[in-house]
């Protein structure tokens, strides 16, 4: 088992052998036979991701003579497989007959890109021959299942007879690569062995990547909000755009498309349907009305929407229900897209026929795959897309981690680079199937601000929340404060509040204007001292009293556009970094300032601010994140500044 483990990790974890999980791998002895069970990945299994079958059981779908009819057959085939399974909570892989039918004691099934680009050729038997020899089975396509497993068991067995001992490698016309042997050693040694010599009859390699290659003639922020929202009229959908060399090839043309425009596998049905949409370029708007006309379209034919679009000058878009769908269905498409490039090696692509495609987009099994890979998440703020910025640390974080919580795809715009990757990296660990994402961000520059929509659009598709958090505080009185101090807070906590609102609110017009249905929220978190002055802290407050000002005025200016802008009021978080870091936190600077008269420590300070509180306790980052859900959940709430402070400061 050890064994077993250690090898399915060791192709699972890389890209070039498994994709979204996909292939599958066992080990036998006399009497049991463990293969990795349905929604488990092989980068990640454990001993408890195999189910465990009784091979005196399983050998009775070898030797028993199931109905004519497909579906009929294909029911008892899966009852049988069932009967034999130990383990009754784990599903088998559909494929654990082939691997019964092998006397290896390992068998490890994969897809690699390399075999696949020379399985899904023109001349993938005659290539295969030349390439590889006896040493590998060829097997022309056969759906899958038992009909698969009959003819693969046949062909060992001729093989057998011929050669004196079963093939090390099964070759499967547009699906894969079965090897057998009895060490993991071994395994890896004919994996190699037979990736290299497939690798080095490649003609047409990859093209390479350049460095403008991410670039594109056409403004992703002015384009794929609007397709998104074209996508989510019965549902609200996530989308994800990558460029690169090898996308732009197939987008460059028809002809280049066409190479691409029908699956060359079952895995890419199963993940990305069958049917794909091309938009062959053009300017902004003319891309937005062909994508109107090409999804009713798509739906009026196929009763769903496509999963996968190719838009010339903006790249390759997968459609998700959630992020972890896009992520699978780009990772998925682009290998296809690999294999139909390197299979022009071979007298180019050889896609599945129409009756093959039908099989396998009916299938039971495949069905229960797509379900499997689908996800969970639910929750106040499922697949919204919600920006917050200064979210690498202290109250950003907070909210950022109460919405992840909710479904809420989040990007995490913040200049600090390490605290950003670190909070990212917890916020995934808590996320289903929603994501978050940093983006470097300087909330005062404009540029900066508009690479940040860039990157966010490109990761989720859109923008449905804006939250802008990033804010500074440096207290003093008039004889204290500096010129170049009040310009820098009013620059970060007021003048930015506007560059965000601007950079927010054209993406969510594109939205909205797609989607009767649709809203944005604009959110600035705001402080307390915004709606009431604070001694020898006037720099925090006018821009904060200024953002309460802008948010009345932003909201009259937006709503027409069901666009709500509101803005938060909080009391104090004390145990954030604001008010408690040791060097710079509040409680130092106001005891350096002498906002509390006769204090002398720092704890003196902070029994002075608690005790003003109604409530008796800070306002925490769960308190302002329900005030966050309130507003995007109601549609009538626009330029309001909202207190949540404990009592401490009330609307007049």
């Amino acid at each position: 088992m050890n064994d077993l483990v250690q090898i399915s990790r060791f192709y699972g974890k890389d890209s070039r052998y498994v994709i979204a999980g996909g292939g599958n791998t066992s080990y036998k002895d006399s009497e049991k036979l463990w293969v990795k069970a349905s929604g488990h990945s092989l980068a990640s299994i454990t001993e408890e991701g195999f189910a465990v079958l009784d091979r005196s059981k399983l050998n009775v779908i070898s030797e028993k003579t199931y109905p004519a009819d497909s579906a009929l057959r294909e029911e008892e085939v899966k009852n049988d497989l069932a009967a034999a399974c130990i383990t009754k909570d784990r599903r088998p892989s559909v494929e654990t007959s082939m691997h019964n039918a092998l006397s290896a004691s390992f068998v490890v099934h994969l897809h690699p890109t390399l075999v696949n680009a020379l399985m899904c050729s023109q001349n993938a038997e005659k290539s295969t021959a030349e390439i590889l020899g006896d040493r590998a089975l060829y097997i022309p396509y056969i759906d899958p299942g038992y009909v698969l497993f009959k003819e693969v068991e046949t062909r060992i067995r001729s093989y057998r007879a011929r050669h004196g001992a079963e093939p090390e490698v099964i070759m499967l016309q547009n699906h894969g690569i079965f090897v057998g042997a009895d060490s993991i050693e071994r395994i890896k040694s004919v994996y190699d062995e037979t990736l290299g010599k497939i690798e080095a009859a490649l003609t047409t390699p990859l093209p390479e990547e350049k460095a403008e290659s991410g670039a594109t003639g056409v403004s992703v922020q002015k384009v794929i909000p609007a397709i998104r929202m074209m996508l989510s009229r019965s549902g609200l959908k996530t989308l994800k755009v990558v460029n690169s060399a090898l996308v732009s090839f197939f987008a460059d043309s028809e002809e280049n498309f066409a190479k691409i425009s029908r699956p060359f596998s079952p895995d890419i049905i199963v993940y990305c349907k069958s049917s794909y949409v091309y938009i062959g370029g053009g300017s902004e708007e003319e891309i937005r009305a062909a994508a109107e006309k090409k999804i009713e379209a798509y739906v009026r034919e196929h009763g769903y929407t496509p999963k996968v679009m190719l838009v010339k000058g903006a790249g390759l878009v997968a459609v998700g229900d959630n992020a972890a769908g896009c992520d699978v269905i780009l990772d998925v498409f682009l290998d296809m897209m690999k294999i139909a490039f390197l299979a022009q090696s071979f007298g180019g692509g050889r896609p599945m026929t129409q009756a093959q495609i039908d099989f396998i987009d009916t299938w039971e099994v495949e069905n229960y795959r797509r379900k499997v890979s689908a996800g969970v998440s639910a929750g106040r703020a499922e697949n919204k897309i919600v920006v917050v910025t200064g979210a690498a640390q202290g109250f950003g974080e907070g909210i950022a981690r109460c919405l992840i919580g909710e479904g809420a795809n989040i990007v995490v715009a913040d200049l600090n680079e390490t605290a950003g990757a670190q909070a990212v990296q917890r916020l995934n660990a808590q996320a289903g199937s929603n994501r978050a994402v940093f983006v470097k961000t300087n909330v005062a520059d404009v540029d900066s601000i508009d690479s940040l929509m860039e990157s966010t659009v490109r990761s989720f598709g859109g923008l449905d929340v804006f939250i802008s958090n990033a804010g500074i505080l440096r207290a003093g009185g008039l004889e204290d404060m500096t010129p170049e101090s009040f310009e820098l807070v009013t620059k970060i906590n007021y003048n930015a509040y506007f560059y965000c609102t601007r950079a927010a609110s054209r993406v969510m017009k594109l939205q909205n204007a797609c989607c009767k249905d649709s809203y944005g929220d604009i959110i600035q978190i705001n402080s307390k001292s915004g709606l009431r002055g604070s001694k020898a802290n006037f720099a925090y407050a006018g821009g904060k009293f200024g953002g309460v000002g802008l948010t009345q005025s932003f909201a009259l200016e937006l709503a027409p556009f069901r666009i709500k802008v509101n803005a938060i009021c909080p009391g104090n978080f004390y145990e954030g970094p604001l008010w408690s870091d040791p060097e710079n936190g509040l409680f130092v600077q106001y005891l350096k300032a002498g906002k509390v008269p006769g204090a002398k420590t720092v704890e003196d300070v902070r029994e002075f601010y608690m005790s003003q509180v109604p409530m008796k306790k800070g306002t925490s980052p769960e308190d302002v994140a329900k005030a966050v859900l309130y507003i995007v959940e109601q549609t009538c709430e626009t330029g309001q500044a909202i207190p949540v402070t404990g009592g401490q400061v009330m609307l007049s």
